[in-house]
């Protein structure tokens, strides 16, 4: 058995990790069995259950043109633990072409293991392309609730119409999950959640609502916080009504880290390794994501593709786990030669690869990045002085420049950004260099406000028209709460903007605050409600 804590004393003894040990250390993670996918130990065909297993709701996501992953999690005491037997617990699975589950297409049985938190994974297939389906799970006499599922179109054909939603950073604390019961009323193709779906922290007195726990860093952590979330009602509603495409932000793991890199001073690296590995894994269990996700310790590949048909292709980043340390201590600064460094990177040399390959391989009418923080080019400090956020894509200046010069010379059919993490709304327009305004515009970025981190936000803000002054490249701001509803055709993209006018109380009302499209081949945005 590997003693992960005697390579963690060796590395103390060199007075820090060094790269040499840090590298054996993350090998050492990455090397532990991972049990999941085995039936290790005794297995339970007929297991009895107390209280329904099924608490946690069910989900469907990463959706093909012939199949999907249903996913469910076992935890009839899901804030303790899950209060599961340490046995494997058989689960059968149904799909079926009608909500009343009479019309069986496909079924099985899977192992709810307690090396996955009795977490179920079913990657469903053989299904026909561009329709819905529905499915369930059963475990002992229990069954969960019925969800919806999708099959997207096939790749070669051309649909008419995608309707789907973005969304980002719901703190269970600060607010209410209501734009969830919003959304449902929608008739969505997809939900597309750009990270923050949980945030790590101690939780606090006198807010909204109140986290189990203090802060994450254990596996139970991290499992115990997700399962608070998805004990939402409208949360797990949601993912039970239409397929999910996921990715993560920062706190997931840890607020604004870089790769293995802490924010915080002083922080042993093995150990955030470790702690790293447990925040990724627990994100897996509680996510309807493929076995090509499953993490190896502290590594777990997220980014990917989904098609709709050839109308869309979302290439799905991750800007977090492969990213360089911010430049300037992480603080606001003027594009400067640490910014503007050619050797600063959010996506790493091999994700950059793939994503310029799958880029020009792909025959989509709309070319669309899902990734986490904001594109654009934008000096918040509306004084003389210039600042830019160095969390965001403007750490990686330099590397930012070049792919949307790549967008540009390559001619990637109707790029389109979709942004989340800074709980607030934005539409840029984006340039290879969004300060030369006399340079043709290349795509657009869609930035989402948060579902509920921050409270209620606030309609007014008393330096917008200074903002968007400093910077042309802006079209819109806002800081409410809410989401961004997206229809797409073969000749137009439309971003409707909703927000929730209350998150701290429930009830509160939605409306469209402001709407923009694009038409194909013409990437500047116009505002449709104008």
């Amino acid at each position: 058995m590997l003693d992960l804590s005697r390579i963690r004393e060796a590395a103390r003894d060199e007075g820090g990790v060094s790269r040499r040990l840090f590298l054996a250390y993350g090998a050492a993670l990455s090397a532990v069995p991972f049990l999941g996918t085995q039936a290790i130990g005794r297995t339970l065909r007929r297991a009895r259950f107390e209280s329904d297993p099924f608490t946690l709701g069910v989900a469907s996501g990463d959706p093909a043109h012939d199949g999907f992953v249903i996913w469910t999690r076992l935890a009839p005491k899901p804030l303790a633990g899950g209060g599961m037997p340490p046995e494997n617990i058989e689960v059968r699975w149904e799909v079926a072409e009608d909500d009343a589950m009479q019309r069986i297409v496909r079924s099985g049985t899977s192992l709810a293991t307690p090396q996955l938190a009795h977490s179920v994974h079913v990657e469903v297939e053989g299904l026909k392309p561009d329709r819905w389906y529905w499915y369930r799970f059963q475990a002992g006499d229990s069954v969960s609730t019925t969800g919806r599922g999708r099959t997207m179109p096939e790749s070669a054909s051309l649909p008419d119409q995608l309707r789907f939603v973005f969304a980002s950073c719901q703190h269970y604390e600060q607010g209410l999950f209501t734009a969830y019961e919003h959304m449902a009323q929608e008739d969505l193709d997809l939900v597309v959640h750009l990270g923050d779906y949980i945030y790590e922290g101690p939780g606090q007195d006198k807010r909204v609502r109140k986290h189990v726990g203090g802060k994450l860093t254990t596996l139970e952590d991290y499992r115990n916080r997700h399962a608070q979330y998805r004990s939402d009602p409208l949360l797990h509603g949601m993912h039970a009504r239409c397929p999910w495409v996921v990715t993560w932000d920062d706190h997931e793991f840890e607020n604004n880290y870089a790769a293995e890199i802490s924010e915080r001073q002083g922080v042993d690296p093995g150990e955030f390794l470790e702690q790293r590995a447990n925040a990724y894994q627990a994100f897996y269990e509680m996510m309807p994501l493929r076995a090509r996700s499953i993490p190896q310790g502290p590594d777990m590949k997220l980014y990917r593709t989904i098609s709709f048909g050839r109308l869309a292709t979302f290439q799905v980043l991750d800007t977090r786990q492969y990213r360089s340390d911010q430049p300037n201590g992480d603080k606001g600064s003027d594009l400067n030669d640490d910014a503007l460094n050619p050797k600063n990177s959010l996506l790493g040399a091999k994700q950059a690869g793939w994503l310029k390959r799958a880029l020009l391989r792909s025959t989509a009418e709309w070319n669309v990045l899902a990734q986490q923080v904001m594109m654009g080019m934008a000096d918040v400090d509306t004084g003389e002085a210039k600042r830019y956020s160095m969390d965001q894509w403007c750490s990686a200046a330099y590397e930012r420049m070049k792919l949307v010069q790549f967008l540009a010379e390559r001619k990637i059919a109707n790029p389109v950004v979709l942004t989340g993490d800074i709980h607030s709304n934005w539409v840029n327009e984006l340039r290879v260099d969004d300060r030369r305004t006399d340079t043709s515009v290349v795509a657009t970025e869609f930035v989402g406000t948060s579902l509920s981190s921050g409270g209620n936000g606030s309609k007014e803000y008393k330096q917008l028209d200074l903002l968007l002054a400093e910077n042309p490249c802006v079209k819109f701001h806002n800081r409410q709460r809410g989401y961004v509803s997206c229809t797409v055709t073969q000749k137009t993209w439309r971003s409707d903007y909703r927000v929730v006018e209350e998150v701290i109380k429930p009830g509160g009302a939605m409306s469209t605050l402001a709407s923009f499209f694009i038409e194909t081949g013409r990437p500047s945005v116009l505002r449709a409600d104008a």
